[in-house]
């Protein structure tokens, strides 16, 4: 497991209640349980907007993208066995992210990893999941770059439903090399 994980993990277990009996207990999680994915936790991180802050914003956008794998994938610290608790869990893993969030005071990141949530909600209830993941690399960009005016069509295009959705957000989520 990586230090972000245990690190949420640690996070939930100090929390305790029923969130803390949900964690993933062993010391080796089977391959079995999903694909790998990575996680765009470490994306927003690296980025200029989350200087100084780096392990902060790891933690609270893996949570955030805990809860949004609670819900439509394969999560790799909280494992619920019953599909009503991994609901709740998810949403719960959303709350704790984004409380960290607010406490630092980023309400554009708020704003940005609401539309995420958002989008990529829509993109899984329209079986969409390339677009979904996108969504998710792309919100990760603009948390630690800051938003563009090519981040806020790749958005606008998803909520549309365009099909250049996908392509947009993907250009998104690589950004550019000169600055936001």
């Amino acid at each position: 497991m990586s230090d972000v994980l245990e690190r949420l993990a640690t996070l939930v277990r100090e929390e305790g209640g029923l969130m803390a009996t949900l964690l993933d207990h062993r010391d080796d999680p089977d391959s079995s349980a999903g694909p790998v994915v990575r996680s765009p936790a470490l994306l927003a991180a690296e980025g200029p907007r989350t200087e100084g802050r780096r392990e902060e914003y790891e933690l609270l956008v893996e949570a955030i993208y805990e809860g949004y794998l609670l819900h439509y994938g394969y999560p790799r610290v909280v494992r619920p066995a019953e599909e009503d608790l991994r609901l709740l869990a998810g949403d719960r893993m959303y709350a704790i992210g984004l409380t960290l969030l607010v406490s630092l005071g980023d309400t554009a990141a708020v704003a940005e990893l609401a539309d995420t949530i958002t989008l990529s909600a829509l993109a899984q209830g329209a079986g969409e999941q390339e677009l979904a993941d996108a969504v998710w690399l792309a919100g990760a960009r603009a948390v630690g770059w800051g938003s563009s005016a090519a981040h806020r069509r790749a958005k606008d295009l998803a909520f549309a439903g365009s099909p250049e959705a996908i392509e947009a957000m993907r250009t998104s989520a690589v950004g550019s090399t000169s600055a936001p």
